[in-house]
């Protein structure tokens, strides 16, 4: 078990052993199975709540409130990991709140132990892609005059201005890759949303959290978003041009201004990987960008339980049978259909939802689940839902459990270039120690 003092500093307790959570199920920390923490995470300590261990003399979940270091008598907070792009968290840290506490940032916040000198997570390795890599993102001596030369190539371009900062402000991986010209990048559209998700990077109305980061404030041109993509589609390394960022709100809310810059773009070339992350609220906009050259779509769920679904993404003027609508017209339309699950230990991998989730890739065809940790204060999260109190089977059994409903499934967390579409990479690649 692990815990912090008041200074942030971090502890392994000498007799207790690592506890997690399910939701609110306590549960022994390698429940799910343990490995080492992957290189990239980073861990947290949780203001306001006490951790709590597992007592293997008294076999009971213990709080611990206070701890005595160097003969000063302390008191203890929680700590938790938030794991490298790529990990799936299994299990939730085991807190207890104290009377007075915060909502914590938007991070998914995982259960962390401590074990052979080193710290250990509940998490299981779903994507092997390499693009993701933290090593990439470090040395970023060129990434200053990278910027400065795209600023000077498109001085006026509003979109460029915005990804500059971006990437230097919030240290955005893909707005990143905009400038080293590879992989995926971000096109941000859309300052508006008809949804009022609670996790929302860009816009948090509740007093308690604040947003991770600022949402774009303008509607670009087709001609800043082509100055931008044209030259990344056709002479990037597996270029991706990726409408929907944690930067604004709906972008198939911009219908019209995302039909002609797709259009145009194809116009020009036949490169690159065209796909738009959306919430999928408006079904007849996905089969017009179909028809002038997407390529994918990939929609952010919560929940495939109506009412777990609206309550986490409170949509306005759209319903639940809209996303399920826009599902099926991407595959009439041939698009390459992902799901963004937003995956939450106790929730996620309860048998009711995971029931509904393999009635909905029955039903629409799904082509690939993008295992994604949802980034939230776990005890809010549970206040809104009304505490779900039915026990979660184990992320890594519900992975089991789809694998073998949909052999051909593939089982991710990043987008994919339409030339590995038709591959199965990452379907059965999951790893756990």
């Amino acid at each position: 078990m692990v815990l912090a003092d008041p200074e942030g500093r971090i502890f392994d307790h000498p007799n207790l052993l690592m506890a997690a959570q399910s939701g609110i199920e306590k549960r022994l920390g390698n429940a799910n199975g343990l490995m080492p923490m992957p290189e990239g995470s980073q861990l947290f300590t949780l203001p306001g709540r006490y951790p709590v261990g597992w007592d293997p003399e008294s076999e009971r979940f213990v709080t611990i409130k206070e701890i005595v270091i160097d003969g000063r008598k302390l008191e203890c907070t929680a700590v938790a990991a938030f794991l490298a792009p790529g990990y799936l968290r299994c299990l939730l840290p085991a807190t207890q709140l104290k009377t007075e506490y915060p909502t914590l940032p938007l991070w998914a916040y995982g259960a962390v132990g401590f074990r052979d000198e080193g710290f250990c997570v509940s998490g299981i390795f779903v994507d092997p892609n390499p693009h993701w890599h933290p090593r990439f993102f470090r040395a970023d001596d060129e990434l200053n005059a990278r910027v400065q030369d795209l600023q000077q190539q498109y001085p006026r371009n509003r979109l460029v201005q915005h990804l500059s900062h971006c990437a230097l402000g919030y240290r955005c991986f893909a707005a990143k890759n905009a400038f080293y010209q590879r992989w995926e990048i971000p096109v941000p559209t859309s300052p508006g949303c008809n949804a009022k998700c609670l996790g929302c990077l860009s816009s948090q109305p509740f007093e308690g959290c604040e947003a991770s980061h600022k949402r774009i404030s303008f509607i670009p041109t087709v001609e800043e978003i082509v100055e931008v993509a044209l030259p990344h589609m056709m002479k990037a390394e597996d270029p991706i041009v990726s409408f929907g960022q944690g930067c604004e709100g709906e972008p198939l809310l911009q219908d019209r201004l995302l039909e002609q810059t797709i259009a145009t773009l194809r116009e020009r070339t036949s490169e690159g990987t065209i796909n738009v992350n959306t919430n999928g609220s408006l079904p007849q906009v996905v089969g017009r960008l179909a028809a002038a050259g997407l390529d994918a779509i990939r929609i952010t769920l919560g929940s495939a339980r109506p009412k777990y679904y609206e309550s986490y993404h409170k949509p306005e003027g759209y319903r639940f049978a809209d996303v399920l609508e826009s599902m099926g017209k991407a595959k009439e339309k041939g698009i390459y259909l992902s799901l963004n699950l937003l995956v939450f230990p106790g929730l996620t991998d309860q048998e009711d939802e995971i029931e509904a989730l393999l009635n909905m890739v029955s039903m629409t065809g799904v082509d690939m689940i993008q295992m994604r940790n949802l980034n939230i204060d776990p005890e809010w999260y549970l206040k809104e839902l009304r505490d779900p109190r039915a026990p979660g089977i184990g992320i890594p059994n519900m992975l089991t459990l789809f694998r073998r409903a949909f052999p051909h499934l593939v089982i991710g967390y990043f987008n994919r270039t339409k030339e590995s579409f038709q591959k199965n990479a990452g379907a059965g690649e999951a790893t756990q120690t």
